[in-house]
C-alpha cells in the first residue's frame, strides 16, 4: 500500500516514527531500550521481499489505520554472549494523514 522507499525517507528523520499503541511502545523498549532510532535502522533493512500484506490494525485510541506489515530479518551481535544471531523482527506501520509521520503499529520479535 506504502511506497516502502518513502517511508524508509521518512524515517531517516527519526521525529517523524512513533509508536501508536501502548504494547507496541513497550515492545520498542523491551528490545530496542526505547531507541527509535535503532527501529527507524530497521525499518532502513526492509526489502520489498519482505512485505507480507496489508491489513486495517487498531491505532491505540479507538481508530483504525490501514497498515502494512513486514517481516525482517538482520544478524545482530548478541550483548550477553557477543555472538552473531539471525533476529527476525515483525512490523506493521502507516503514514499519517499528512504524510509526514511513520506511524508504527507494531514492533516484536518473531
Amino acid at each position: 500500500m506504502y511506497d516502502l522507499a518513502r517511508v524508509q525517507a521518512l524515517v531517516l528523520d527519526g521525529r517523524r516514527l512513533k509508536a501508536l499503541t501502548r504494547k507496541c511502545r513497550h515492545d520498542v523498549d523491551k528490545l530496542f531500550a526505547g531507541d527509535y532510532e535503532e527501529v527507524a535502522r530497521l525499518i532502513q533493512c526492509i526489502k520489498a521481499r519482505d512485505y507480507i500484506d496489508s491489513e486495517w490494525c487498531e491505532n491505540g485510541s479507538g481508530g483504525i489505520a490501514a497498515c502494512d506489515a513486514y517481516s525482517v530479518r538482520r544478524v545482530e551481535e548478541m550483548p550477553a554472549t557477543g555472538k552473531l544471531m539471525t533476529m527476525e523482527y515483525f512490523l506493521k506501520f502507516a503514514i499519517s494523514k499528512a504524510g509526514m509521520v511513520v506511524l508504527l503499529v507494531s514492533c516484536h520479535a518473531s
